[in-house]
């Protein structure tokens, strides 16, 4: 953390950047909130959660940024004052295992580009997952529950945040339109 923040001056706002649940469940005040695109990585679910949504005999997915493409998000802008109250949450929050790696980014919004902290994937962290089959990536997040709730829950979450927001993401519209057939087909299943 120590690191991450060695460049900051005291008092200095802080912009962060979300594109999964910090956009729907930030846990922080901030001054501003914009739109914004990253260039050179995209939105994946390419992160096992062995314990936030699934177990390690049935883990989850979560999102990562993977490396290629743009991911459109968005940025929160930090009172420099509290930002020490709120970074040991923050880096807790994001960086407890090491899957993802903090990096200071250009991030493009209407009003301007601004620099700011995101968390991007680690390969090299054994969580890591390549793209999965759309059907397998799909059956892994209706099955997969943790200590945070169901894994289906969280993806249509995100979608349903990111909807809200203004941001279109293809990718994640199939996935849950996908698992909200599933969902809808299950009781005829069963029944």
């Amino acid at each position: 953390m120590e690191q991450a923040l060695k460049d900051w001056q005291p008092g200095q706002d802080v912009w962060i950047y979300g594109y999964g649940s910090l956009i729907w469940r930030p846990e922080f005040d901030y001054e501003e909130r914009r739109l914004a695109n990253l260039r050179g990585h995209h939105r994946a679910l390419c992160l096992w959660s062995r314990v936030n949504r699934g177990t390690p005999e049935c883990p989850g997915l979560v999102f990562g940024l993977d490396r290629g493409g743009s991911c459109r998000g968005v940025v929160y802008r930090l009172a420099g004052a509290q930002v020490p109250q709120f970074f040991p949450a923050l880096w807790d929050r994001e960086m407890s295992t090491g899957a993802y790696l903090p990096r200071w980014l250009k991030c493009s919004t209407d009003q301007g580009d601004v620099k700011a902290l995101v968390f991007v994937m680690n390969r090299a962290n054994p969580a890591y997952i390549s793209a999965l089959p759309e059907e397998e990536l799909v059956a892994i997040v209706r099955r997969a529950t943790g200590r945070y709730g169901a894994c289906i829950d969280y993806v249509v979450e995100t979608a349903r945040a990111l909807r809200g927001a203004g941001i279109r993401d293809s990718r994640l519209e199939s996935i849950a339109a996908l698992l909200d057939a599933s969902s809808a087909a299950l009781p005829e299943e069963q029944g």
